[in-house]
This record gives structure tokens, sequence and C-alpha cells, in this order.
């Protein structure tokens, strides 16, 4: 019997996540669940500002953001940044206990986990193909 299976399914994760979660226990509780379903690299951010960090430093596949961090309660405002990166900006999920917070506008940028959420609940998430507007698809079909 082979492994081929799991092997299949980690491939269709993606390589690097980035994750954005002021609550410790939280944030390393998503990380091991990410390794554990076979993403090579997770980095943890506690901060909207150690985040943007982050984000000039190295491009993630996805973000997981929590949209209200203690030091800011706006934490979608990364999401809108990330969005001008152009159609491979990385892909975002975002993480809250309150849902109906996020503009719709916004909320529109990504999908929404609401808080608590089982860990393998993000990871069959992330193994589901990104969703693409239909200019992306466009662009990808004149290239």
């Amino acid at each position: 019997m082979t492994q081929q299976t799991d092997t299949s399914a980690s491939e269709r994760l993606p390589a690097h996540v980035l994750v954005v979660e002021d609550d410790a226990v939280l944030g390393l509780t998503i990380e091991q669940a990410l390794l554990d379903a076979g993403v090579a690299q997770v980095v943890l951010s506690a901060s909207t500002e150690e985040a943007l960090r982050r984000l000039r430093e190295e491009r993630p596949d996805v973000i997981v953001l929590d949209v209200h961090l203690a030091d800011r309660d706006d934490g979608w405002a990364i999401a809108e940044l990330v969005r001008t990166l152009g159609p491979d900006s990385p892909r975002i999920i975002f993480s809250t206990g309150a849902p109906q917070d996020i503009p719709e506008n916004v909320a529109a940028l990504g999908c929404t986990l609401e808080k608590p959420y089982d860990a393998a609940v993000l990871v069959d998430l992330l193994r589901q193909p990104r969703r693409r507007g239909i200019i992306s698809r466009l662009r990808g079909a004149l290239r």
C-alpha cells in the first residue's frame, strides 16, 4: 500500500501560511494543525505591525487573519492592503468571533471562519481551490 493519498492531499495545501492572531494559544494551535497537515512553512504574527513587516519580507500563499487584534480593531485593513498586490496576492481567510463586524465589501475579499472553529475546518478550507474572480479568469484565458 502506498501513501500517495496523503501526499496528494498535502500537495494541494499552500506551502506558506501567515497566521495573524493575537491569542497565543489559538495561534500555536493553528500553527501545529497546519504543520501536521503538511503545510511547509507557518509564520505567526501577533500584531498588525508585525504582520505588515512579514508581508514586506515575504509573500505567503495564504493569510489567516484575525480581524480584531489587540493593537488595532480593524485587522481587515491588512486584507485591503494585500489585495492591492494584484491578482497573485495571497488568499485571505478571516478569523473572527464577530463576522457581522466585517464590512461587506471587505468580507468579499476572502472567506470567514467564525471563532471558535476546529482547526480541521481551516485545513479543509485550505485544500479547496482558490476562488478566482471573472477578471482573473479572463486574464488567465488570454495568456
